[in-house]
């Protein structure tokens, strides 16, 4: 039998722009942490802040970013991803500069919990549109690696900004420098981003579901940002994770019954989609606690600068440009899909495994090659669980498969700093020497290792087709109907 003529459409006109303002708008929010990050001091001494005070100004962007992705997601499948895509845009630029004249420590915390929100709205929308622009295959394992490129110069170059503009400009000028770059990509984007309308099939959205999952995402997020400050067992972080365990199993209930569920159950145990995102999680949380430790190690335990122990960052941060980026395509290409997940996170596994025997003698030689074999391993690791996650997405689901493995990545680096850190903390006495210290990183690189060989076990068990033969029809709708 004769198969059917599949048509193939044009390039479209604005294709590179448009996958260039996408970058952007991901760019802003990776950028904008590293660069935050580099300030704090600053902060803490301009409102003369307490370093538990101080940390919200991190934790506030990181609370509503994992409570709004999902939602977001969703919302842009239902209503339109342009129009999502453009408020995120604008929300976060107009929070960047009033986070700029704040004249309080209370304000600025509120004002980056309302950036975490614009920031939410506008990456998972841009990976959202991600996904309709590049079909499964060769277009979209290249693009993702460009993508993953540049996100990775982008946290690395937002360490550099930030030193640069706190030393000479002070620390406004880190939030001001988002608006000029935010106000352009706003215009360029409503100039040239088609409207595609909305794509899912239902056009309710689950408020009361919207409303638990959000709510329980911000409370876990906060519980564990407690956490990760020493008070593992304490009321402020005990309660809210408690509530934050009823309202996450009570959207679940809540989509079991709902006629319009925003997370349809059904979608979830789809294929690969479980699987990756329950390894993503996973590898995210061994990660999370792993750049904070070695930090740590090298600031407090071996002396360095802030300056230097940027530098040490370096080699991963590389390996995460070059190996993560542009050779990702053709890594997929030679091995598939399935078989990278299975080799990197093998190699995050050996990596962390490499830094357990971690001493004083060994200094920062001693803990080179297990950064530079985790990086190599997670470099690739993320961007295929991603792949893997989104594989066989229909038309209408591209904001739900987006919001989910970008929530799932989200929560697990809070969830893995505070489990690795309790763990680090507990073995290690107060007012404790170096050389006493180094038994609670060991402990900490132990339970990441368990973390990662979990991450292997679960690869494992996803099936992902290497070959797709579906029609890419949802790319190829987008480009004829909807682009100029």
């Amino acid at each position: 039998m004769k198969k059917p003529k599949q048509h193939r459409a044009a390039a479209p006109a604005h294709s590179s722009l448009l996958f260039g303002l996408l970058i952007i708008a991901v760019f802003l929010d990776v950028m904008d942490f590293s660069v935050v990050n580099v300030a704090l001091p600053v902060i803490k001494s301009d409102f003369g802040a307490s370093l538990a005070a101080i940390q919200w100004v991190i934790g506030a962007y990181g609370l509503t970013m994992a409570g709004f992705l999902l939602l977001s997601g969703r919302a842009g499948d239902m209503y339109g991803q342009k129009k999502l895509f453009v408020s995120g845009i604008v929300l976060f630029t107009a929070s960047s500069f009033a986070a700029g004249i704040a004249p309080s420590l209370p304000i600025l915390i509120a004002l980056r919990a309302v950036q975490g929100i614009g920031a939410a709205i506008s990456s998972v929308t841009a990976f959202s549109i991600f996904l309709v622009l590049f079909p499964e295959g060769e277009k979209r394992n290249r693009a993702m690696g460009i993508f993953m490129a540049v996100l990775s110069a982008g946290f690395a170059a937002g360490a550099l900004a930030g030193g640069f503009l706190t030393a000479f400009l002070g620390w406004r000028s880190v939030f001001f420098i988002n608006v000029p770059i935010g106000a352009i990509a706003a215009v360029l984007i409503y100039r040239y981003l088609p409207e595609s309308g909305a794509r899912a099939a239902n056009k309710g959205l689950d408020l009361p579901g919207a409303t638990a999952i959000t709510a329980g995402l911000m409370l876990l997020v906060y519980a564990f940002t407690v956490a990760s400050g020493g008070d593992l067992i304490s009321l402020q972080t005990l309660v809210p994770l408690l509530l934050s365990l009823v309202l996450l199993a009570s959207f679940f209930y809540i989509e079991s019954l709902s006629r319009n569920p925003l997370m349809p159950l059904e979608f979830i145990k789809r294929g690969a989609i479980l699987n990756a995102n329950l390894a993503a999680l996973v590898v995210a949380a061994a990660s999370g606690g792993l750049g904070v430790l070695v930090t740590l190690f090298l600031q407090q335990t071996l002396g360095y600068s802030p300056l230097d122990a940027g530098l040490g960052f370096l080699p991963p941060a590389a390996i995460f440009f070059i190996i993560g980026g542009w050779g990702l395509d053709p890594i997929i290409r030679r091995l598939g899909i399935k078989r990278a997940m299975i080799a990197s996170s093998i190699l995050v596994t050996a990596g962390v495994a490499l830094l357990i025997p971690i001493s004083l003698k060994g200094g920062y030689l001693g803990i080179l090659p297990g950064t530079v074999l985790w990086a190599l391993g997670a470099s690739i690791a993320f961007p295929a669980l991603s792949l893997a996650a989104v594989n066989g997405t229909r038309r209408g689901e591209e904001g739900l498969a987006s919001g989910i493995i970008t929530t799932t990545q989200r929560i697990g680096f809070p969830v893995g700093l505070a489990a690795l850190v309790a763990i680090s903390s507990a073995a290690t006495p107060l007012n404790s020497t170096p050389a006493q210290s180094i038994a609670g990183f060991r402990d900490a690189f132990i339970a990441a290792a368990i973390m990662s060989v979990l991450a292997i076990l679960l690869v494992l068990r996803i099936n992902v087709p290497e070959h797709s033969k579906r029609v890419q029809g949802i790319s190829t709708e987008f480009v004829e109907a909807d682009l100029p």
